[in-house]
C-alpha cells in the first residue's frame, strides 16, 4: 500500500518508471527509558522526519549505494558484502546481510539515500535507514517478509554492521508506527497496542542538549547488570522472579537494602512499568496533562534514582518545570546527553525557545538546536 507522502525534491533525480521509493521515519519515545532490557513496556511513536531510499534493479555485479546528504557513492561487489564499520552504508549491507542469511540472495540493485532525521539527536536515523533499506528491498523483489520479519532483520543489521547491540524499539517505531498514535510494546512478548495521542492544542519539541558524553554506553552496560544484581537478590525469596518486570515495590522493599545502589535502580525501574502502564489508561481517556507530570517523575527518577542523566538535560528539565505551558518533560535516549522531550502549548513554544536559547548558551556554553515533531505514519512506500 503506498502512503501519500511526497517524494522529496532531493531525492526526485533519483526517481524513474522503474524505481520504488520507500519513506522510514525517525522516533521518540513518550515514557518508558531503560525498560527494554528489562523486559518492561516501551511507548515509542514514528515521528515526520525520516529517511527516504529510491531503490532499482540493474544488472552490473555490484549494489551501487548513493547518499545525496554526504555526496558520496560506494558500490559494493555483490559478492563482497562484510561490515564498512564508520561508514553510512554499513546499515544497508547489514540488511542485504540478512536477507542472505535466509537464503535469499540479494540480485545487484541502486539504491539513493536522503534523510531529514536529525543525526546524533537519539532519533533513531540509523533504525530508520535499516527500516527503509529493509523495507524497499523486499518490495523491490517480492520476497514476502512480513513487517515484524522485516523489523528484526534491521536489528540484526544494527548488531553486526554497525556494532550496536541496540534493542528492537527503535526498527519497530520506524516500521509499524501510526499517525497520531504511539505504540505500548511490551519488549518481553513483542505484543504490542496502539494508544491516541491527542495533545489538544499542545505540541511535542525535543531540545537537544547538543552534548553526548562518553560516559553513555560504559554505563548503560552497569544498570543493566546492577538490575540483574537487583533480580538475583528478590530471587533469594521470590525465585518466580525473572526480571524486575516481575518484581513489585514492596518486593523491592523487602529484599534490597535501601542504602544499596541497587535499591535506587530498581526503584525506578519497578515504579517506571507502572507509568507506563497508567500513562496509556490516561492516553485513553485524553488526560494528557497526568501523562504530562508522568514525564516529570520519569525524568527525577532517571536523573536521581537511576543516575543517567547529566547537568545539561537538568537544566533543561529544570528549566521547562517553571513554565506552565509546558505539561511534561523529560530526557529520551539512554543518557548523559542528547534530547529532552516536552509538551508545550503551541503558541508557547517560540517565545519559550527565545528566553532558553541565551540562557543555555550563558550557562552551559553550547548553542541549543530544537525539533518540532508530530506523530506520522511507519515505513511504507510513496
Amino acid at each position: 500500500m503506498e502512503s501519500g507522502y511526497p517524494v522529496p525534491v532531493e531525492l526526485a533525480p533519483y526517481v524513474n518508471s522503474n524505481s520504488i521509493v520507500v519513506r522510514s521515519p525517525g522516533r521518540i519515545n513518550l515514557i518508558g527509558e531503560h525498560l527494554d532490557y528489562n523486559s518492561g513496556f516501551v511507548l515509542p511513536a514514528a515521528i515526520d522526519k525520516a529517511v527516504y531510499v529510491v531503490v532499482e534493479k540493474q544488472d552490473p555485479p555490484f549494489y551501487s549505494l548513493h547518499s545525496v546528504d554526504f555526496n558520496e557513492t560506494a558500490d559494493i561487489p555483490v559478492a563482497d558484502v562484510k561490515p564498512a564499520f564508520g561508514h553510512w552504508y554499513t546499515y544497508i549491507l547489514g540488511v542485504v546481510a540478512q536477507f542472505n542469511a535466509t537464503g535469499r540472495s540479494v540480485p545487484p540493485f541502486k539504491m539513493a539515500v536522503y534523510g531529514d532525521v536529525p543525526l546524533g539527536a537519539g532519533l533513531s536515523s540509523s533504525a530508520a535507514i535499516e527500516s527503509a533499506a529493509a523495507f524497499s528491498i523486499n518490495e523491490l523483489f517480492g520476497y514476502g517478509s512480513d513487517r515484524l520479519q522485516l523489523v528484526k532483520m534491521a536489528q540484526l543489521a544494527e548488531h553486526e554492521y554497525a556494532g550496536v547491540k541496540c534493542g528492537i524499539m527503535d526498527m519497530f517505531a520506524s516500521v509499524f508506527g501510526k499517525k497520531g498514535q504511539v505504540i505500548r510494546l511490551d519488549c518481553r512478548s513483542l505484543e504490542y497496542a496502539y494508544f491516541p495521542l491527542d495533545l489538544q492544542g499542545y505540541e511535542i519539541v525535543l531540545i537537544d542538549t547538543q552534548v553526548k558524553h562518553s560516559l553513555a554506553s560504559s554505563e548503560y552496560n552497569v544498570r543493566r547488570e546492577q538490575c540483574e544484581a537487583g533480580v538475583a537478590m528478590i530471587q533469594k525469596k521470590y525465585p518466580a522472579v525473572q526480571s524486575l518486570r516481575d518484581a513489585t515495590m514492596a518486593m523491592v522493599n523487602e529484599c534490597i537494602p535501601q542504602d544499596d545502589i541497587i535499591y535506587l535502580r530498581c526503584k525506578y525501574v519497578v515504579e517506571e512499568i507502572e507509568r507506563l502502564v497508567t500513562g496509556c489508561a490516561d492516553l485513553e481517556r485524553g488526560d494528557v496533562a497526568a501523562f504530562g507530570r508522568k514525564m516529570y517523575r520519569t525524568h527525577e527518577g532517571l536523573s536521581k534514582e537511576y543516575g543517567v542523566s547529566c547537568k545539561e538535560l537538568d537544566y533543561l528539565a529544570d528549566f521547562v518545570a517553571a513554565h506552565p505551558e509546558v505539561i511534561g518533560a523529560r530526557m529520551m535516549g539512554g543518557g548523559f546527553g542528547g534530547c529532552t522531550i516536552n509538551i508545550i502549548k503551541k503558541e508557547a513554544v517560540e517565545p519559550l525557545i527565545n528566553e532558553l536559547l541565551p540562557l543555555y548558551k550563558r550557562d552551559m556554553g553550547l548553542e541549543l538546536k530544537y525539533y518540532r515533531v508530530n506523530i506520522e505514519e511507519g515505513t511504507s512506500r510513496i
